[in-house]
């Protein structure tokens, strides 16, 4: 028996299990692939929500936490790990958004810094990128992070604690019930059935989270799986120092050169597999951002599933009519940027603390309410 069991090892849910190891519990993750490997790992790594004056003050206010959370995170996973996640301050630099003064009264509104550019502004700061782009707004503080190795470092940084257990390639069948209280779970390892029981059980299970509620409650919260497709490119020398936005797209350098080129949003349930379209699609969004693209090859083309959740706004809390089942996913185009705060909100909830925010808009006894929009 432990303390906590983690249905999903994304960065949510190890973020959630280094959180509860610190504060003394016992936790076991399982996972029914390996660790870190679906949304968290496909996603770009920006440390900020895309347009971030475009979404809720929920979210705004996970967001703000998260960002000031990367650097002193990405620092002690250093120091646990010896792995660097590579947290690069690059800044945002996004182009044409036809809400300029919407988005710098927001910057305003909570500290952030924000700045109008002009096309003379915009060559000065990336030379390369296409000269038809008129206006820009500059967030010189946003970064991003190589999420596959700040997952890799998250994973050691678990694993490093005696109190930790991690089961990969576990895929569970079946969620018992008894009394307002689940009972246990039975899973399958590798084709061997067994059964796990813990105190509490939390579901960060991303796009998959709504289906392993689906028999335990009759309306579990909406959490879709939307696509996204990313492209890789891999440049002979620096083309860009900032990361840059346009439409919808965007670009992201990386310290050795590689720039990933993002992304497409998909509704076609659980299929996972590339397609030449958005391979397409995707080429002619980063050629038409930064040309010199066109004579650099594509290494690499993959997709993942973001869990969508009404208005981007994830669920983070306790089931209603449970007292030992809790959730945290719906993140959406966010997960790892909310996912420092989030996974502190779930384990304050958890552990009876003070919150790191006002829980109420993200807990799932309002899924109702919020899903019916959606």
């Amino acid at each position: 028996m432990t303390d906590f069991l983690i249905i999903g090892a994304g960065v949510s849910g190890l973020l959630l299990a280094r959180e509860l190891l610190k504060a003394g519990a016992s936790v076991c993750v399982v996972d029914k692939s390996d660790a870190g490997r679906e949304a968290s790992w496909a996603g770009g790594g920006i440390v900020s929500p895309l347009y971030p004056w475009r979404y809720s003050d929920s979210v705004t206010a996970l967001a703000n936490h998260a960002q000031n959370a990367y650097p002193t995170l990405v620092a002690d996973l250093f120091s646990e790990t010896g792995i660097d996640s590579q947290l690069s301050p690059t800044g945002l630099l996004m182009l044409d958004a036809d809400d300029r003064a919407e988005a710098l009264a927001w910057a305003a509104f909570h500290g952030r810094s924000m700045h109008a550019l002009d096309s003379d502004d915009i060559c000065h700061r990336e030379p390369l990128v296409a000269a038809d782009f008129r206006h820009a707004l500059w967030m010189p503080d946003v970064a991003n992070v190589r999420n596959p190795r700040l997952l890799k470092a998250l994973r050691a940084s678990v694993m490093s604690s005696p109190a930790a257990s991690l089961i990969e390639h576990c895929e569970v069948q079946l969620i018992d019930q008894a009394e307002g209280a689940v009972s246990q779970i039975r899973v399958s390892i590798d084709g061997v059935q067994k059964f796990l029981r813990a105190d509490q059980y939390v579901v960060t299970a991303g796009a998959w989270s709504a289906d392993l509620l689906s028999g335990l409650v009759a309306r579990p919260p909406i959490i879709k799986p939307v696509k996204g497709e990313m492209l890789l490119y891999r440049s002979d020398r620096p083309l860009l120092k900032t990361i840059v936005l346009s439409k919808g797209r965007y670009l992201i350098p990386r310290a050795d050169n590689l720039i990933l080129a993002g992304s497409t949003l998909e509704h076609c349930g659980f299929d996972k597999k590339v397609s030449d379209s958005a391979k397409k699609s995707l080429t002619q969004s980063a050629i038409g951002i930064l040309p010199a693209l066109a004579d650099m090859p594509v290494v690499g083309h993959w997709a993942g599933l973001r869990p969508g959740a009404a208005a981007g706004v994830p669920y983070i809390g306790r089931m209603p009519g449970f007292r030992n089942l809790s959730l945290n996913a719906g993140h959406y185009r966010n997960g790892l940027v909310l996912a420092p705060a989030s996974a502190r909100l779930m384990a304050d909830i958890l552990l009876g603390r003070p919150t790191l925010v006002d829980p109420a808009p993200y807990d799932p006894a309002h899924a109702h309410d919020r899903d019916a929009a959606f």
